[in-house]
């Protein structure tokens, strides 16, 4: 089994409003349950807005560091899950039953695995 990065993106502009929360915490719990019953959770964890974020960069030996996230995007980055997988086709299948599939994005990447030193 390999491990993939389920990365979690959505425009706060399409987001479910207010009185539909409580509905999209019961999805995601599901989702959550469903993914630990079935052996494919490694972890996950939501992120807080991106109005809490802080870019860090060292350019020319100085430590500089921004408010904000590293990249402006409609999209923002609401948090992740790194589940087991067989392949990447399996990995996708468990991003497409994400509760946010329908008004936002989850973008799958394989965690790379260093042999042994």
């Amino acid at each position: 089994m390999a491990q993939f990065m389920l990365l979690i993106y959505g425009d706060p502009a399409n987001a479910p409003g207010p009185d539909e929360e409580a509905a999209q915490l019961e999805a995601w719990t599901n989702y959550t349950n469903s993914l630990v019953a079935s052996g494919a959770m490694v972890s996950g964890a939501p992120l807080e807005g991106t109005d809490k974020a802080t870019t860090v960069r060292s350019r020319n030996g100085e430590i500089q560091r921004t408010d904000g996230p590293a990249v402006e995007s409609q999209e923002i980055l609401g948090g992740y899950y790194v589940v087991e997988a067989a392949d990447q086709a399996a990995a996708e299948s468990l991003a497409s039953q994400m509760p946010n599939i329908e008004y936002g994005s989850v973008e799958v990447r394989p965690v790379v695995v260093f042999p042994d030193s």
